[in-house]
């Protein structure tokens, strides 16, 4: 094999690497720039309207709690239930979040902020346990949570991406 096809083949898998790259690069920049698809606002509204109907079901709660996507959160946050006296109850989701896994915002991390919000429905604003007490963990369970654990376990997320099936 001569020189000249070495220095070919080295030059195709730099310029494939370089465009594979900026592709990357366009993609990070497109999920920052611009709002989560619609496919995923329908599936936070579909679990939403299923979260509302549980609420209603199993505690006859029927206030209607928005659900807000921000750009704007730590990242070390997957998403937080605010109680407010002017603007009520607010469940935020990290947007940043959602490029890790969308299935386990929606299914997890979504279910118990709602539990969080569901106490505060509740007049409960125990903060035993950071507001993971037993009683907020029934909530989450009854919510069909799939983790009603007191924070999110890292090893989850990795291993649900890894999952192939």
């Amino acid at each position: 094999m001569g020189i000249k096809k070495v220095s070919n083949i080295f030059l195709f898998i730099t310029l494939i690497s370089a465009i594979f790259l900026i592709y990357l690069w366009y993609k990070d920049y497109e999920f920052k720039t611009k709002p989560l698809n619609q496919d995923i606002i329908s599936k936070i509204e579909q679990k939403t309207k299923h979260l509302r109907q549980l609420a209603y079901k199993n505690y006859n709660i029927t206030y209607d709690i928005p659900v807000l996507i921000s750009k704007n959160m730590k990242n070390n946050l997957f998403g937080m239930a605010i109680y407010s006296y002017d603007k009520g109850i607010i469940i935020y989701l990290n947007k940043n979040r959602f490029k890790e896994n969308i299935d386990y915002m929606i299914d997890s991390v979504l279910p118990h902020e709602y539990a969080h919000a569901i106490m505060f429905v509740l007049k409960d604003f125990s903060k035993k346990n950071a507001g993971h007490s037993k009683k907020w963990q029934d909530i989450c369970i009854s919510l069909e949570g799939k983790k009603c654990d007191r924070f999110v376990n890292n090893n989850d997320i990795i291993i649900e991406k890894t999952n192939p099936f």
